[in-house]
């Protein structure tokens, strides 16, 4: 090892100094290893390392695949020199030939080992992670050859991903020192870096403008998680309408209007100023006649034992109908342990999203917050089954994300409420469904202004 980082040093596939990197953050190194595809000696002395790695995990895999696009080369290498089976993930699907998304000779069930390059947050490997286990592949290791521990070998193993690195940075750091090619005084500085960017990491987001997940993780071990992408797939919807009117005659009538062309139908029970239990009654059979779920926008935000009263009981009994609620992260984890038990007693599947962030101006949820929810989202799976929010927070898609502000003409209102278009926040921010309330509710014919939300954002998801 001693010698690769040397090597890797002279060729300049690690370089020190300061560089701007991508999040702006200036970093006193930079990893740039595609230029070791150049010199075969180095090619060949990573291959061998990769394979060293290997033996740590006694024969346990059938393939290896490598995350695109660095470390092809270094898989295909380890491949040949190992005599060891590949496969191929594309990073882009084409829209020609088999278009398929794992390329190579495998079998449902076969074990596959992930080779990378370089691991900071570990969301590339878990889109490859999530790409290969949609083919049936069954992948729990990755090897990846520089760890710059910012995080991503915690999250890996937080999605039930062990992670075996070649090198830490900070070993790579300390064996340049002990070969007189790095000054102490800059190793120390690159070592507070480390410490600093390791501290940070548990507020930092994934990258989110990636397309959806919804067609390659549509299962998973949450019943109603996957309920509801299957009526998505059968439908071919993404499409949740708000129905924030004001009465049983309305929003039975929105319901019985929209219900072929959506998943969902969000609600506020406690605006509704005749509900009933016929009201639930009359709901839950539209829900069954157009098979969509039902989404009471609670937003709980209280102790777990004032959110069972508020949950199972009351004039509203929420856990006898709904299919979805939604709670703010504020209270902590006994909000969560609270409506978990109050569905246990209903009898009922039923799944939650936390509010992670909002659509509307000015609102007070920063990134620490977003990033805590996130957390506490990942622990309760699969109860809690995604987000309220505005772009992809979970890189693997198991956690999906549903966003309100949804309009074609996306402006705003004098309310504070600010609206974004569908192509945005698909194409853009990587969300999975979507929320429409005025633009539907609101139209003289909702049927087909659903009609035309459900086509435009399908299109889009899948153009």
């Amino acid at each position: 090892m001693e010698q690769l980082a040397k090597d890797l040093f002279e060729i300049g596939a690690v370089k020190f100094g300061t560089f701007k990197l991508k999040s702006g953050i200036a970093s006193p190194f930079y990893v740039d290893l595609r230029v070791a595809v150049s010199y075969p000696r180095v090619l060949r002395s990573i291959a061998a390392l990769y394979l060293e790695c290997l033996q740590d995990f006694s024969g346990a895999f059938d393939v290896i695949c490598g995350v695109p696009y660095t470390a092809l080369p270094f898989a295909t290498a380890m491949a040949v020199q190992g005599d060891l089976p590949m496969v191929m993930c594309r990073k882009e699907v084409k829209d020609h030939g088999t278009r398929r998304v794992v390329e190579g000779a495998f079998t449902q069930g076969s074990r596959c080992l992930i080779i990378e390059d370089v691991v900071t947050s570990g969301s590339s490997i878990l889109e490859v992670v999530g790409a290969l286990r949609a083919e049936g592949l069954k992948v729990d290791h990755a090897i990846v050859l520089l760890d710059r521990e910012q995080g991503g070998c915690e999250a890996l193993l937080g999605q039930g991903i062990g992670l075996r690195s070649v090198f830490r940075i900070s070993d790579l750091v300390g064996t340049l020192r002990n070969l007189n090619l790095l000054e102490p005084g800059k190793v120390d500085m690159i070592l507070d870096f480390i410490r600093t960017a390791r501290a940070a990491s548990d507020v930092k987001r994934p990258e989110t403008n990636v397309p959806s997940a919804l067609p390659v993780a549509a299962s998973s071990s949450s019943p109603v998680r996957d309920q509801l992408y299957s009526i998505a797939e059968k439908k071919r919807s993404i499409l949740c309408v708000a129905a924030d009117v004001q009465s049983t005659k309305e929003l039975l009538g929105i319901a019985d209007a929209v219900g072929p062309h959506i998943c969902v139908l969000k609600l506020h029970a406690d605006i509704i100023q005749d509900w009933t239990t016929d009201t639930s009654r009359r709901l839950r059979e539209l829900a069954d006649k157009h098979s969509f779920m039902l989404f009471e926008d609670r937003k709980f935000a209280d102790i777990g034992n004032t959110v069972v009263a508020q949950f199972s009981a009351g004039v509203h009994r929420i856990s006898s109908w709904a299919d979805i609620v939604n709670a703010h992260a504020i209270p902590g984890p006994g909000l969560i342990e609270g409506l978990r038990h109050a569905c246990a007693i209903s009898g009922r599947m039923i799944g939650l999203l936390l509010v992670a962030q909002m659509s509307s101006k000015g609102n007070l949820i920063d990134e620490r917050y977003t990033a805590t929810c996130l957390r506490m989202a990942r622990e309760a799976f699969p109860f809690c089954i995604g987000f309220i929010a505005q772009e992809r927070l979970d890189p693997t898609g198991k956690l999906f994300v549903m966003a309100p502000g949804v309009q074609l003409d996306s402006k705003g209102d004098q309310l504070g409420q600010q609206y974004n278009s569908p192509q945005y926040l698909l194409k853009r921010k990587g969300v999975d469904f979507l929320i429409v309330g005025r633009g539907i509710y609101g139209s003289e014919e909702p049927a087909k202004a659903a009609q035309m939300y459900k086509e435009l954002s399908w299109s889009v998801l899948h153009g």
